[in-house]
């Protein structure tokens, strides 16, 4: 079996345009690694690359969910696993994409998930219990008010602690790319990138979903989704949940690099953004090396 090419980073380097070159020099197919690109609708401010931008290269795991439906990192590691063989029997080379750190380890390494999440009765604890709790597993984006969000991050979290103790076992043989920049670089990138999306219509594609908000885990989890709710229902400010999107992304960029840092053995490439083929020259020489 080839390596497969995980390649990561965080969001707004070039992942998705790198991803697509390489799968034309190497006859890939290409998996999601964003857990928001897997729902319908949420185009804009996913990100998720259109049918041209592909360039008749298959992508897997796109648009496959509908907003108000769930989707598990049990359900996308066994989807990735189904795709590994299949796309291998095939012939093919295989490029998993994407920002979402977790949701690709899980796939890759010996998580040993239960179907079935254990419930957990959290009635005597505090909203302040449940977050001082939820600080033990990682560095959560979710207010200290927001008590069922704070009840559903804590038992997962629990659940998870639950999986195999040979989770950093790899299953597969793997090359891991990651991309990377100055930093200041990378959150003027972070804030125009969402400048863009509001100039695309973004806003438009929020409000089409204001109904599902009361119902979707997605859209209340969602950086470039979740900020808007309070402009939906509160009536707060345009101009207020763009500079909360750009924050929570530039957050969430430093986030994602700790991940990566820490749980993949990860080859670092610095993007040449002024000539983007430089960097995919040099990650498809790393590659055939």
């Amino acid at each position: 079996m080839n390596d497969i090419i995980v390649i990561v980073g965080p969001t707004g380097v070039g992942k998705t345009k790198l991803s697509i070159e390489l799968a034309k020099n190497l006859d890939a197919e290409i998996i999601n690694g964003d857990s928001v690109s897997i729902y319908k609708d949420l185009n804009i401010g996913s990100a998720k690359p259109s049918k041209d931008e592909m360039s008749g290269i298959t992508h897997h795991l796109i648009d496959i969910k509908e907003v108000d439906e769930d989707y598990t990192v049990y359900d996308y590691q066994q989807d990735v696993r189904k795709l590994i063989e299949d796309i291998t029997k095939r012939g093919k080379r295989i490029i998993i994409v994407g920002g979402t750190g977790l949701y690709i380890k899980a796939a890759l390494y010996d998580y040993d998930f239960k179907k079935e999440e254990k419930k957990y009765d959290f009635s005597s604890l505090s909203n302040l219990d449940l977050y001082t709790r939820l600080k033990d597993y990682g560095d959560f984006d979710v207010h200290i008010n927001n008590r069922q969000r704070l009840e559903r991050l804590l038992t997962k979290c629990l659940n998870d602690s639950k999986n195999s103790n040979n989770k950093d076992k790899l299953l597969y043989p793997i090359k891991v790319i990651g991309l990377t920049c100055d930093r200041s670089v990378l959150y003027n990138r972070i804030n125009d990138r969402v400048d863009v999306m509001i100039n695309n219509g973004l806003v438009d594609e929020v409000t089409n979903l204001k109904d599902k908000y009361l119902v979707s885990r997605v859209l209340n989890s969602g950086i470039g989704y979740k900020e808007f709710y309070d402009y939906l229902y509160d009536d707060l400010s345009l101009d207020s949940v763009v500079e909360m999107i750009k924050k929570d992304s530039r957050r969430f960029a430093k986030r994602q690099y700790t991940f990566f840092k820490h749980q993949f053995d990860v080859k670092w490439f610095e993007v040449d953004f002024d000539d983007f083929n430089n960097t995919i020259n040099d990650v498809y020489t790393y590659i055939k090396r």
